[in-house]
């Protein structure tokens, strides 16, 4: 039987009819349309579903779509405003912190909440902060440099 739920995807209004076990990565990908957040391995490993949730970092592929309901999700795609990257997504261009880009996503809305917790993080606490998101391709330093950038940016 399938559940009305309503919640504001990056800043959005959207109500629809789910059913009671799909996945927030599958109602934000296959019914709202926002295909940045990714699925990797939907067992909460990899984290390239991760997105912040009533300012939260969480991964989409952890929780059902009825638990959102009446909450608030920003994606990737909600965080550039009239066109200017956001600081985060611009310091991983910068210091070319993705590779194949399907881990991106996620380590940015990682980063991003890292960076709200930590203004200035130490390369370790960063490299801690990140654990829960897996990449295969950069070797993570850049991604670290990228965060390092971004705190710089965040403190000027």
């Amino acid at each position: 039987m399938k559940r009305k739920i309503t919640l504001k995807i990056n800043g959005k209004s959207y109500s629809d009819e789910v059913e009671p076990r799909m996945l927030l990565i599958h109602y934000l990908r296959e019914v709202a349309g926002f295909t940045g957040p990714h699925i990797g391995c939907e067992t909460s490993i990899c984290g390239a579903c991760t997105v912040a949730l009533d300012g939260q970092a969480v991964k989409s592929c952890t929780m059902f779509a009825v638990q959102a309901d009446g909450r608030e999700v920003v994606t990737i795609e909600g965080l550039a405003s009239n066109g200017d990257l956001d600081p985060m997504q611009e310091a991983f261009w910068n210091q070319h912190g993705l590779q194949c880009g399907f881990c991106t996503p996620g380590m940015i809305m990682a980063s991003k909440q890292l960076l709200e917790r930590n203004p200035h993080p130490t390369e370790e606490e960063i490299r801690h902060g990140l654990e829960g998101n897996l990449c295969r391709c950069t070797g993570y330093q850049h991604i670290v440099n990228a965060v390092r950038e971004a705190a710089g940016k965040a403190g000027a």
